[in-house]
């Protein structure tokens, strides 16, 4: 038997709907809408050969070393995201420094990286 999901309000202030997930249907297809597609966001072919390969490359093994993901220093799992840090894509094209310069990134496993959206990244997850 599957196990029941629960429900519980919109995280949206002032939404009545009742949904399973954070957000209700609609709030999501807006905050969707807003974020636009990766390539509106600056994640095309540039971004992969510029930027994530040779990240992924430098950085085999996740470099993570925030305690509260759950393991030592550094994490140590293999990489699967080129997560630019210690400023995120747009702090660096307000800067006027290049995104896809490999020198703005590092490598991180999944968990790490969707730890590190979800909490530090405007629109993430917990914001």
């Amino acid at each position: 038997m599957a196990k029941s999901q629960r429900w519980r309000v919109c995280s949206v202030p002032r939404c009545p709907e009742y949904t399973q997930h954070g957000k209700c249907d609609s709030h999501r297809r807006e905050a969707e809408q807003r974020r636009g597609s990766a390539r509106q966001r600056g994640y095309g072919a540039e971004h992969e050969d510029r930027f994530r390969g040779p990240v992924l490359r430098r950085d085999p093994t996740c470099v993570c070393e925030v305690q509260a993901h759950g393991h030592g220093t550094p994490c140590g799992q293999p990489s699967r995201h080129a997560d630019h840090h210690p400023l995120d894509r747009r702090a660096l094209v307000a800067a006027g420094l290049d995104p896809n310069d490999p020198r703005h990134g590092r490598g991180l496993c999944g968990p790490c990286h969707s730890s590190h959206t979800a909490n530090e990244q405007p629109g993430g997850w917990n914001r």
